[in-house]
């Protein structure tokens, strides 16, 4: 396979459809992360572009001059994964344009009625898991969140080289990638681990992602390491032994298909579908939301036995790599597209 760059750039087949993954949005989430990844492999097959900011420079972008042109003559998908994208869908259809609208839910619980409203108007909406489309209470596919396998690699087994360039000293990473804040359990992690440093000063425990400016002071009195947000998180996942997901709820949780395909060892609350594919003391371990005391016994025998945390990482690597691929996602996206554009 070639380069990141040289997939982003490599130009789709004059007949190929069009397909737009809009990103409205200030920040980056796990959605950006998701269009980021499925964009690139759905070409050369499709003629797919982004538009919006966040997202990396070097993939394929559209005008809106372009797509209000072209959306005129032929059809359009337009797959939005936010309900300002799919109100943006649902407008340019209604002025004349043929555009197909293609809805991803990517959060939990219970949609607000105007998200309802909406989505009902949609021509296809993706569920990312069997308990989000039960939440949505409306008709949808599920297609599970992909990782992009080649970019979150398992690399050498021994880590201490990638932990040691992040410069937080001791020989063995913990941590939390994501979001810092409450409904993330970043405050369950922290209260199950900093009893267990003191005893183990080989380990040490960080949480990467965007605090808030309304959550810093809460996340600062956590007493663990706060690396804030980065782009490079590859570099995390090559240093960090453990990753542990302490999420109240998610609606797929891609923090974990990603901390597996690196060869990370996956401790993770019981979330979704998601769970049932982890064998737990085998190739992750799985502890019930909001349990603490669960989740620093499984630290514990971690971080006394980090050759275990090892091995239970690689092990993790392999069904990542077996059933958590991104291209059986973008297989199952471009098939719901052709029901789209099909004469």
């Amino acid at each position: 396979m070639g380069t990141r760059e040289g997939i982003c750039q490599q130009k789709p087949a004059v007949s190929s459809s069009l397909v737009v993954h809009p990103h409205f949005h200030a920040r980056f989430t796990g959605a950006t992360r998701h269009v980021e990844t499925v964009v690139p492999l759905l070409r050369p097959a499709l003629d797919a572009r982004v538009m919006g900011t966040v997202l990396r420079p070097e993939l394929p972008r559209i005008s809106w001059a372009e797509l209000w042109r072209r959306a005129g003559t032929e059809p359009v998908i337009w797959h939005a994964h936010r309900v300002n994208e799919l109100a943006v869908g649902l407008l340019l259809r209604a002025l004349g344009r043929k555009v197909r609208v293609v809805w991803t839910r990517h959060s939990t619980g219970r949609p607000a009625r105007l998200t309802s409203l909406l989505a009902r108007r949609a021509d296809r909406v993706i569920a990312v898991s069997p308990e989000s489309a039960q939440a949505l209470a409306l008709p949808a596919q599920v297609i599970g969140h992909g990782v992009d396998v080649d970019r979150f690699t398992a690399g050498p087994p021994d880590r201490s080289s990638a932990w040691a360039a992040l410069g937080l000293g001791g020989e063995y990473g913990i941590g939390v990638i994501g979001r810092v804040r409450p409904d993330k359990g970043v405050g369950d992690f922290a209260a199950a681990v900093k009893p267990l440093l003191e005893g183990h000063p080989k380990w040490r425990a960080a949480l990467v992602g965007l605090a808030r400016p309304s959550e810093r002071a809460w996340a600062e009195r956590l007493g663990v390491h706060l690396a804030g947000e980065v782009s490079d998180v590859e570099r995390w996942y090559r240093g960090l032994s453990i990753v542990v997901m302490p999420s109240h709820a998610e609606s797929f949780g891609l923090v974990r298909a990603e901390a597996l395909a690196a060869g990370c060892c996956l401790v993770t609350t019981r979330l979704n579908a998601l769970d049932a594919k982890i064998e737990h003391g085998q190739n992750g371990f799985v502890y019930p939301p909001g349990d603490v005391n669960a989740l620093r016994e499984i630290l514990s025998q971690l971080m006394r036995d980090p050759a275990r945390a090892r091995d239970v990482g690689a092990a993790g690597a392999e069904l990542a790599r077996r059933e958590l691929s991104a291209q059986r996602e973008v297989d199952q996206l471009r098939a719901l597209y052709a029901s789209l554009t099909a004469p």
